[in-house]
């Protein structure tokens, strides 16, 4: 019983984990494509 809760705990860590990875993953790309988007903007002219 008590190791079927830890596995169960351990599985939901890892998955929370992967999916915060993904998240600032896809966080940095977000910042990333703004801050190259202001850059053309005031190189254009």
């Amino acid at each position: 019983m008590i190791r079927t809760l830890l596995v169960a705990l351990a599985v939901a860590g890892i998955t929370l984990t992967a999916s915060a990875c993904n998240t600032v993953k896809g966080a940095g790309r977000n910042i990333s494509s703004v801050g190259q988007a202001g850059s053309d903007a005031i190189h254009k002219r």
